[in-house]
């Protein structure tokens, strides 16, 4: 294994959440070997950035992909949604999808 990841700790919640909209900030967590605390402020990042929506659904949150934003990537940008359908099956992407 390399010394390096493709993607950050951030893209790394952003596709677990992609995957299951319920997540739960300790499952991301030992996912991405990551504290509660880290997972949070990742989170949040994320809301903060519109990248997802966080919603109540009983005692726990749900989250809401926005995948029609532009990654902010240098020559030729993307959509989040063209990225997830290449890293997350279909599916799933088009389950957590909002447009």
């Amino acid at each position: 294994m390399p010394d390096f990841a493709f993607l950050t700790n951030h893209g790394k919640a952003l596709l677990l959440i992609a995957h299951d909209p319920h997540s739960r900030m300790r499952d991301i967590a030992q996912e991405l070997g990551i504290t509660e605390r880290a997972t949070q402020r990742i989170v949040g990042d994320l809301v903060d950035a519109g990248y997802i929506d966080r919603e109540r659904d009983g005692r726990r949150n749900r989250y809401i992909v926005k995948t029609h934003l532009p990654l902010g990537l240098p020559q030729r940008d993307i959509d989040l949604g063209s990225l997830l359908t290449i890293l997350v099956d279909q599916e799933d992407a088009e389950s957590t999808a909002a447009a």
